[in-house]
């Protein structure tokens, strides 16, 4: 039996909703699943991945949305406006769909196509504006017109940022809460980061957790990041007091956030639990994505590789210790969310061509 709604069941942790409350499509309760091969192969002796991808939309910002249109609903507001780089954008539509809610997204001009094709299945409308996300004072040019116009509706621009939506983003604490209820003694935590929010909601969770006695300490909270938009884990391991804002060169979707929303508070999440950053090249992600899917069978868009990758360089440098408990990889978002990653992938072997005539010769191969 499913358990009691997602926003039901941490109510004591999450903001209150009047009128019909959040929304809830199923999101929430994904599965954490143990490594059979990558983790042994790394000397890593429990590594467990949290699947995200199996959210409603096939992302975490499905935890985000819910709450999000939840609260437009409880206010009596019939229009969603978001910013996106994919997935957010995504998860807004489809819960507007649900809610009967008009939804205008304003994303970055190198979503993946998968992404762009879901938002526009749900029936948003959508803009793809150039060098949004990708270039750092024009990201918060063009965010400052579309929150101002936004306003002049009487709407508030939705952003999977504490930054820019705190209250929304409180949703993503859930999966904290689930992680704990998994893998009770986990020792740490790796995380993607873009503009930091997933990190900062989910060291928030942790901390309610401590907060109330059911946790003695916070896992340690790690940041990984694309090399290509280096604005946290540059500044983590330098000692640096902020996050950087840099020109992102990253193609790694939702992962290419130039300029700093919630980086600076993620580096101090992440020091004060004991956390590192990792920073990993593009070819080294892609490669993590291929063995997920060819050693675990588990399907992941790019940037859902990225915490995976980033566990097995704090082991590869010895900076996980051999006596910790479980080591959680939280994989952000579904493989099919990224087709063109996706051909990439089988471009490698390929399908065979065969006749009819062929079919028991192929069996014996």
């Amino acid at each position: 039996m499913r358990p009691a709604g997602l926003y039901h069941r941490y109510a004591r942790f999450l903001p209150a909703i009047g009128g019909a409350g959040p929304l809830d499509l199923g999101q929430g309760f994904t599965p954490l699943v143990q490594s059979r091969s990558i983790g042994p192969q790394a000397g890593i002796a429990d590594l467990r991945f949290k699947l995200e991808g199996l959210n409603p939309t096939g992302s975490y910002k499905d935890r985000f949305a819910g709450l999000a249109i939840g609260l437009a609903r409880a206010a009596g507001i019939s229009e969603c406006v978001a910013t996106s780089s994919g997935n957010t954008g995504a998860a807004l539509a489809g819960f507007c769909a649900a809610a009967g809610m008009r939804c205008t997204l304003y994303v970055s001009e190198n979503a993946p196509a998968g992404k762009l094709e879901q938002m526009l299945a749900y029936g948003a409308t959508v803009y793809c504006v150039e060098r949004f996300t990708l270039d750092a004072e024009e990201s918060v040019r063009i965010a400052a017109v579309l929150r101002a116009e936004a306003a002049a509706r009487g709407l508030e621009l939705q952003v999977t940022a504490y930054a820019a939506c705190p209250v929304p983003m409180e949703g993503i604490k859930t999966l904290a809460y689930e992680l704990h209820e998994q893998a009770p003694d986990v020792s740490d935590v790796f995380l993607p980061v873009g503009g930091g929010g997933l990190h900062v909601a989910v060291s928030r969770g942790f901390a309610d957790l401590a907060g109330e006695g059911s946790l003695a300490r916070s896992p340690r909270m790690h940041a990984v990041q694309p090399a290509g938009n280096d604005t946290v884990v540059t500044p983590l391991r330098s000692g640096a007091a902020k996050a950087r804002a840099v020109s992102t060169s990253t193609s790694i979707s939702g992962l290419g956030v130039a300029h700093v929303l919630d980086g600076t508070v993620v580096m101090g999440h992440a020091r004060a639990t004991g956390g590192q950053g990792y920073l990993i090249d593009e070819d080294g992600i892609r490669t993590v994505q291929r063995r997920l899917a060819a050693e675990e069978g588990i399907l992941v868009e790019p940037a859902g590789a990225v915490a995976v990758a980033g566990a097995l360089d704090a082991a590869a440098r010895g900076e996980l210790p051999a006596t910790s408990g479980p080591v959680v990889c939280v994989l952000s978002g579904h493989g099919f969310k990224d087709p063109a990653t996706m051909r990439a992938m089988g471009a490698v072997s390929g399908a065979h061509r065969i006749a009819r005539a062929d079919i028991p010769a192929s069996l014996a191969r």
